[in-house]
């Protein structure tokens, strides 16, 4: 479809408004044939997709820069350059998804950094390059290990050749076109440059989202639109989705992604400790907020890493199964969404097949996480499990919001990890939608669920007063049993659990609990009930101290 002329800006706010709305505009309608040529560092088809979710991101928060009043003004009187830029690269940072987003968030970082300072006299199109060529230096420094014929070396032919431009005195639509220019021809060069790419007969998909962005800028600045061009017709065609390729099948199984608020001394620490962990390792931002991206064998590991630095927050593991599944063009018929509270929960999950969404104590996560982890199992109809009655209503929002989009959601009213493990060990992809989903929601609801805490506070519960430091047992979400430690008021728990009977117990141990216990409680249950099995799991960080089902 054609778009309106866009009028030509100066270096200013409005321009980098303009720019951020064409690029979410450019990146939207490339998006998915970026996606099909994704086969670098992983061939898991969500490159366009990252990419976009990174910009839309960094738009959201330029447009409320816009319409927050500022110094008693609102709109684009009040808001400089130097506020929208940092706004732009803020955006871009918090919402950055995936390797090649996050190096975008990198790249605008670097621009925010010239143009964040506007000193008095210097000329837009030296400031222009200025910046491309930091944002590059920035990118490439926050990877652990460049490659060439990559996004980066799309960056650093762009800010070349803005350099180029401003030396020979162009005008700042002259740098942002030479800059775009030399991006395009950098792109080309990449299949002979990569051997990956140049066996898939592709592009680099990062590199081909940045020509994007850089068009947009081009176009913001000029008035003048990039003129249409297929991103396969850039190299040899691609009849389907690449298959992975030998090295990209051995390498890690799992993207770790999150934001840490830590200081830059222990980000330093963390960056060596995550480079012995695994690959692909981008480590983005500053002024003590950080985006961190990971492939890894061992996410609980990942993760631990970040704790040790500071706090890390929005987690995101990504198992590569199944995005290597979605990267060959086979999109499931269905698919298990699952929210959980602890790493080793979600490893566990992922495991047999789950999407995750990894929440944290106090931290639930918001409607567009679910909606996006639905979007991320890439099926036709998911089953959405958000293991706590608090989200119910956020579940359902998301549902709604996938249903809007085609996809067939069920959500089962799961209140309890516990429960959604039950439910979880009954799926079965080649029954009907409908007979999944029953009996899904039979194993559920067929599973009590327990959970003991430590009382943080003097306060009122159904079994009575507590006092700080009293172990509680929880049954069905209603505090039963007030004890002293921990292993005999679980095995009360278990008594009043198990009262009314029970096939199987299962016991989900928290990052503090020692192995003992779960010894104890299992000879405790095969001491009174002979006919009950027992399964024991670690919920890893985050966890509740301990949790118990029994179906």
């Amino acid at each position: 479809m054609a778009h309106e002329p866009q009028p030509p800006h100066e270096l200013d706010a409005e321009a980098v408004r303009t720019w951020s709305s064409l690029a979410v505009a450019a990146l939207a309608r490339a998006r998915q044939d970026i996606d099909a040529i994704n086969v670098f560092p992983v061939a898991d088809a969500d490159t366009g997709t990252n990419l976009y979710l990174t910009a839309e991101s960094a738009d959201r928060e330029l447009e409320d820069a816009f319409t927050t009043v500022t110094d008693g003004t609102a709109g684009a009187a009040g808001t400089s350059l130097p506020q929208a830029v940092r706004a732009f690269a803020h955006g871009a940072l918090i919402g950055a998804r995936g390797n090649s987003g996050t190096i975008l968030a990198q790249l605008l970082r670097g621009v925010a950094d010239v143009l964040g300072d506007e000193p008095a006299g210097r000329r837009p199109a030296r400031m222009l390059a200025q910046a491309l060529t930091r944002a590059t230096e920035e990118a490439y420094q926050a990877v652990a290990h460049p490659v060439e014929g990559t996004m980066l070396t799309v960056a650093a032919a762009a800010a070349r050749a803005a350099e180029l431009a401003e030396a020979a005195a162009g005008t700042t639509a002259e740098v942002a076109a030479a800059a775009y220019d030399g991006a395009r021809a950098a792109l080309a060069e990449t299949p002979g440059q990569l051997a990956a790419l140049g066996r898939a007969g592709v592009v680099d998909a990062g590199g081909c989202g940045l020509v994007a962005v850089l068009g947009a800028l081009w176009q913001a600045l000029s008035g003048q639109e990039p003129a249409a061009e297929p991103v396969r017709g850039r190299a040899v065609p691609v009849p389907r989705p690449p298959e992975p390729c030998a090295e990209e099948l051995g390498g890690p199984a799992y993207e770790v992604v999150y934001l840490l608020e830590a200081p830059e001394a222990r980000v330093a620490e963390l960056r060596t400790r995550l480079d012995g962990l695994g690959d692909s390792l981008v480590v983005v931002g500053g002024d003590g907020l950080w985006n961190v991206h990971v492939h890894v064998d061992d996410p609980g590991a990942a993760v631990e890493a970040g704790v040790a630095a500071g706090r890390p927050y929005r987690i995101r593991i990504t198992h590569f199964g199944d995005e290597r599944r979605r990267a060959r063009g086979e999109r499931s018929q269905r698919a298990v969404v699952a929210v959980v509270q602890g790493e080793g929960l979600a490893v566990l999950c992922e495991e047999a097949g789950a999407t995750t969404v990894l929440a944290r104590p106090a931290e639930p996560p918001a409607f567009a996480e679910l909606a996006e982890a639905v979007r991320r199992a890439h099926a036709r109809e998911v089953v959405l499990l958000p293991n706590d009655a608090e989200l119910r209503s956020v579940a359902a929002a998301a549902a709604e919001q996938a249903r809007a989009e085609g996809i067939r959601v069920a959500v089962i009213p799961t209140r309890s990890e516990v429960q959604g493990l039950a439910a979880l060990a009954v799926h079965d992809a080649d029954a009907t939608f409908d007979e999944d989903v029953v009996a899904m929601t039979a194993a559920a609801g067929a599973t009590r669920y327990g959970e003991l805490a430590v009382a943080e506070r003097q306060s009122f519960t159904s079994a009575g007063i507590c006092q700080a430091g009293d172990v509680l047992g929880l049954i069905d979400g209603d505090v039963a049993v007030i004890g002293a430690d921990l292993p005999r008021t679980a095995e009360s728990v278990l008594d009043r659990m198990l009262g009314s009977g029970g096939e199987l117990v299962t016991l989900v141990l928290g990052p503090e609990v020692p192995d003992a216990l779960a010894a104890r409680l299992e000879a405790y249950v095969q001491h009174g009930h002979l006919a009950v099995d027992t399964v024991t799991y670690r919920g890893g960080r985050w966890s509740a101290p301990l949790l118990i089902g029994v179906e």
